[in-house]
This record gives C-alpha cells, sequence and structure tokens, in this order.
C-alpha cells in the first residue's frame, strides 16, 4: 500500500478549476438555450435573453475561478491533515 502525504495545491487548484470550468459551461450553455427558448415561447426577446447568453462566458469563468480557490484550499487543508496522520493509504495498481 503507498501513502498520499502531499498534494500540491497550484496542482489541485489547476485540475479542480478546469473541471468546474468545464461544468460552468455546460450549465451555462443549458441555462442560456432555455432561456432563449422560455422567451421565444412567451413575450419574445428582451435584454434578459441577452444576458442569459451572457451565462455562457460568465458561468465557466466564474466556476472555474471557485474551482481554483477550493482546490488550493482544499490541498492545504489535506496537506494539513495528512501531516497529523500521516497521510492515506491507497491501492495503485
Amino acid at each position: 500500500m503507498a501513502r498520499l502525504k502531499y498534494i500540491a495545491p497550484p496542482a489541485a487548484a489547476t485540475h479542480i478549476g478546469a473541471a468546474m470550468a468545464v461544468i460552468g459551461l455546460v450549465a451555462g450553455a443549458i441555462y442560456s438555450f432555455g432561456g432563449f427558448f422560455s422567451d421565444m415561447a412567451t413575450t419574445g426577446f428582451n435584454a434578459g435573453t441577452a444576458l442569459a447568453f451572457g451565462a455562457l462566458i460568465g458561468m465557466p469563468v466564474l466556476a472555474g475561478i471557485a474551482g481554483a480557490i477550493w482546490g488550493w484550499i482544499g490541498a492545504r487543508v489535506y496537506n494539513t491533515v495528512a501531516a497529523r496522520l500521516g497521510g492515506m493509504e491507497m491501492d495503485w495498481d
């Protein structure tokens, strides 16, 4: 059994931030196209439609930043706990 004793915070921030940006892109696409079809079926297009399409850019950016921050914090917390408890046992095949 191998022990995971340290996670590099910059690497964790990069990986989790990228994963969250992809999730934000999917969520932004669902939100913007849902708003587009909702406006198309009801009163017509307005400023809300343009703002909904802004979610295609805004949501991945904000989710990526939040993921990077939480990845960094999570790695630091893990490293602090692992230093006191000796790490986590992992079985690598």
